[in-house]
Formats: C-alpha cells, structure tokens, sequence
C-alpha cells in the first residue's frame, strides 16, 4: 500500500491560482455617488483614488442647466495601476439630483441606468458570442446625505429604499468637519434608527466567523455606519509640522485620515482593500440574480424589455410635444384649407374670365361674319 503524499494532493494551491487569476486580468469596479450638489462628492472621489479623475464642478453653469430639472448621468472612466496591478474603475456621478425645490422622481434616472445596466448585461449573455461583453452594472453606491445635524430627509428615505434593493448601497455623511463629534455621534444615531425603521437595505461587510482579524475588522466597519467623510485633496500643515491631506480652519486643521476626525480611511478600507471583491460578488449573485430572475418570471427569453413611462416628468414633456404637434397640425390644416378656398376663388375668377373672352370671341365672329356678308353684297352689285 503507497504511502500517502506528505504535502496532500494540492488542492490547498486554489486561493494562490485565483490570485495568479485576478492578478492577471486585472480588476473592474464601477462606484456610483449620488447626493445633493455642494456635499463633495467629486472632490471625495478624488480623495479615495489620489487622483484627479473628475475635476471640480462649475455650479455657475450648472445653475442655467438647472432649468431642465432633470438629474443626469455621467460616466468617468480612468485605469488605475499600483505594484503591477490594474484596475478599471468607472464613476457614476449624478449631477442634478436633489437640487430643485420639487425633487419629485428625480431618483428615476438613477434607478433607470441601474437596471439598464442588468439589462444590457443579460441581452449580452443571451447572444451567441459572449467575448467582448460591457457591463457598467454598478458594484457600490455612495449615498451623500447632507449633514444637518437631525436625519434624513423624505428624498433621502425614498431615493435610498430604491437603491437598497438594486445595488450595494453605503450611506455616507458629507462635509463631516461641520459638526462637532458629539452631534455627529447623535446624527448618526437617528440615521441608523431611520434607516433601520423604514427598513432600507444598506451593505453590510459580511463577518467571517474563521477569521478573528478580519472579523473585528468588520465589525468596526459595520459600527461606523454611516461613515463620516471628510474629503480633500489639498496639502495643509499641521500645528506639529505634520504634511497631510485635509482643510484648513482657524481652530486648526481637519485631517482626512485621521481617525479620530472622520471614517476616510474605514470606506478607502471597505472600498477597496478588503471589501472590493465582496462588493463584486454580491452585485453578480444577489442583485443581478434579482433583476434576472424577476425579468425572467414575466417575459419571454429574448423579448425585449417593455420601455417605461413611469417618470412623470417625461411624461408631462411627451404630452406637450403632443399637444404642440397637434396644435401645429390644425394650424396647418387651417392654412391649407385657407389656401384651398383662395385656389377655388381664383378658379372662379379665371372661368368667369374664360367665360367673358369666349363671349367676347363670339360676339366679334360674329361682327365679322356680318361684315363678310355685307362686303360680298356691295361686290356683286358693281
């Protein structure tokens, strides 16, 4: 009888080939941010990936744009590369949203791309060829919510059930440095207890009973929900001579990753040293799964999506190109019908016109022949 293999069969070796794997072919996030204009969101972004990969927004001209009153779409796309490793990172960013005295449906456009996402996803796994397939389905979403001090708005509630349901949903509170720790605590307090009472789906980083580390690490992550988010880019000196990233105030300086002054460094954590691949897999094996599914219980294989109507600012528009068009049609036909009568009228005038020349005509054949008649009379009497 052969004696077993000391060093077993090698199965041990797979989380070391998987590495090799994505080590390889790279990684593809896309981070969605929507909030209010003003709360940093590009600047944030910035912030997490060292680089300027939005730059800052001119609310100038966003204020002329704001007469449309529609939330937008904005896809950023960069590749980011650190020891030999590579990323594909794509940002959704969400200008207009929130903006506007009437906010009603304006989180429809960004629940629209998140299912048009799965959508397209699922049209490209239906097709022969499954190569080059895009997918833009969007892995976490950084909810903005505005830092007052009481809880979360209607807009908040309403706009964060949606997105629960569909996408990794992480909810952060902006401009953090405004509060003191003491409101900030309670702040985050009643956001937990709203979110919790209206019963919104937010991530949770799961905790891995086998990993007493890395467990710990979620817990605290979990704890710190909603993250405390102070966001810059600039370098400013501290009272000690200290470098680092963070603004300046009059009663010294607010550190972005510092700790103690907000949860920066526990989201770059969540996002992206230990929690990416997580965020990945639960977008393919829960929220995918979800959409298809449900797409798959009321439809044919292979039919298409029925287009929506559900927006109703797109629906007061579509009603008054309609009635526009309609206005325009009856105006047109009311100027043909114009135009017909004058065509007769004039029809008329020509006919009677005719009729006087042939009249006319007539009358001098007739002279004429009264003239040939006399002129041959006074010949035969020579």
């Amino acid at each position: 009888m052969a004696a077993p293999m000391s060093d077993g069969i090698g199965i041990a070796n797979l989380p070391n080939q998987r590495h090799k794997i994505v080590a390889k072919r790279g990684a593809h996030f896309t981070l969605m941010v929507v909030g209010e204009s003003g709360l940093g969101k590009t600047t944030l972004i910035n912030t997490l990936f060292s680089t300027e990969l939005s730059p800052a927004k001119n609310y100038n001209r966003r204020h002329h744009k704001q007469l449309d009153k529609l939330t937008e779409i904005e896809i950023i796309k960069a590749e980011l590369e650190e020891k030999q490793f590579k990323t594909k990172l794509t940002v959704i960013d969400t200008p207009g949203f929130g903006d506007y005295v009437n906010n009603r449906d304006s989180w429809t456009p960004i629940i629209d791309f998140i299912d048009d996402q799965h959508e397209a996803y699922m049209r490209q796994e239906q097709q022969p060829q499954r190569t080059d397939k895009i997918d833009l389905r969007v892995h976490a979403c950084l909810y903005f919510v505005r830092p007052t001090g009481h809880t979360l708005k209607p807009l908040d509630i309403e706009t964060m059930k949606r997105l629960g349901t569909r996408v990794n949903l992480i909810p952060v509170i902006a401009k953090a440095d405004t509060l003191t720790q003491n409101d900030l605590h309670l702040f985050k307090q009643r956001i937990r207890e709203t979110i919790a009472a209206q019963g919104i789906r937010i991530y949770q980083p799961p905790i891995e009973v086998d990993d007493e580390a890395g467990a710990e690490h979620a817990r605290i992550l979990q704890e710190a929900m909603p993250f405390s988010i102070i966001g810059s880019t600039e370098d400013v000196t501290t009272a000690d001579g200290r470098v680092v990233k963070g603004r300046e105030y009059l009663w010294g300086v607010a550190e972005v990753e510092n700790e103690n002054h907000c949860d920066f460094r526990k989201l770059r954590s969540l996002l992206i040293r230990t929690h990416m691949l997580d965020l990945i897999s639960m977008t393919e094996e829960l929220h995918y799964e979800n959409y298809r599914q449900a797409q798959m219980e009321t439809r044919k294989f292979g039919e298409q999506k029925p287009r929506k109507f559900e927006n109703p600012k797109f629906k007061e528009e579509e009603e008054q190109l309609r009635k526009r068009f309609t206005e325009q049609v009856k105006s047109e036909e009311a100027r043909f019908r114009q135009w017909e009568q004058h065509l007769i009228q004039e029809r008329d005038r020509l006919n009677k016109d005719l009729e006087l020349a042939h009249s006319a005509i007539k009358s001098l054949e007739a002279e004429l022949d009264n003239l040939q008649v006399g002129y041959g009379r006074g010949t035969n009497r020579r």
